[in-house]
């Protein structure tokens, strides 16, 4: 029986609105980010999971405490986290995402590539294969981990995955569906 999987974005951050790249700081949700994760609980109320999952990085832990938190327990994980940007943690994120592809298999000055990210996810969705068959999971994280279930998951290169982003069109939703099957 396959895994189902609902991904959520973490809600905005100070740094999301200030036009820097958070990386693996842990990242404080903005105002709009609070009311952001008090909705999304609110819009997908109807959902059942089986598991929440999120990364262990403070933003998206706090928008999955304010979305899921009465309803299930939240299961951190680091393997959801963010890509690593190193020297360009809280950066502006102008200065190196304008071609993310760069740092496909190159890694980011003293951080890792979105390689490294793919192969965290892919253990991820192995463990998850494993241990959740036949369920219905969701996962609240960033966007290198979203873009990586686009390529383990849905079989995009890199260069899809990121130029089929929705951040490029702001075309969010509450919810992104994945499915792994055999």
């Amino acid at each position: 029986m396959p895994v189902k999987i609902t991904y959520f974005v973490h809600g905005t951050t100070t740094d999301n609105e200030q036009g820097l790249a958070t990386g693996w700081a842990p990242g404080e949700l903005s105002e709009t980010g609070i009311e952001q994760a008090e909705k999304l609980g609110l819009l997908v109320q109807d959902k059942i999971f089986d598991s929440v999952f999120c990364s262990d990085l403070k933003r998206a832990v706090d928008t999955s405490h304010s979305a899921f938190e009465e309803k299930y327990t939240i299961i951190e994980d680091a393997r959801l986290r963010e890509a690593n940007y190193g020297d360009f943690t809280q950066q502006p994120s102008k200065d190196f995402k304008a071609d993310m592809t760069k740092w496909i298999d190159t890694k980011y000055p003293g951080g890792e590539s979105y390689r490294d990210v793919e192969n965290r996810i892919a253990d991820f969705v192995n463990f998850l294969k494993e241990s959740y068959e036949g369920k219905h999971i969701a996962i609240v994280a960033h966007q290198a981990p979203q873009l990586a279930f686009d390529v383990v998951l849905k079989g995009k290169t890199w260069e899809q995955a990121i130029a089929e982003d929705w951040r490029h069109t702001k075309s969010w939703q509450p919810g992104w569906e994945y499915e792994i099957s055999d």
